[in-house]
């Protein structure tokens, strides 16, 4: 199997899966290695009130409500989306994909992380 593009081979071994339409999805506890080595911007597409009351440290916010998967910088570090259960995430790396560009979500989204018991910042 080889990577999709945008994602590096050495990191494919965490990848979970690949959707049929080519989004990669990630379990909770590889986006928290990818993070930790600075290899992904994590963006976070729940709206700002979801985010003020708790969110991933390091996860950007961009709300799919305003999301314009045209502006997001195309650049060395891959993006992956997350969301409360993997619903909009998913949503937003299939229109990333339909940019062009390579497409990956945190499947079961802050939920999924928690439950892991992963830090969350309040």
């Amino acid at each position: 199997m080889t990577a999709p593009a945008g994602v590096r081979p050495a990191r494919i071994a965490l990848m979970n899966r690949v959707t049929t339409d080519g989004v990669v999805e990630y379990a909770p506890q590889d986006i928290q290695a990818l993070l930790h080595e600075s290899r992904i911007l994590l963006i976070d597409v729940r709206e700002p009130d979801e985010y003020a009351m708790e969110r991933i440290p390091g996860a950007l916010l961009y709300p799919l409500s305003t999301f314009d998967a045209a502006q997001l910088p195309a650049g060395e570090l891959a993006i992956v989306f997350h969301c409360a259960a993997g619903g909009r995430s998913l949503t937003a790396a299939r229109l990333r994909k339909a940019t062009g560009h390579p497409a990956a979500h945190m499947a079961g989204g802050i939920t999924a992380w928690k439950a892991l018991g992963l830090p969350t910042v309040s």
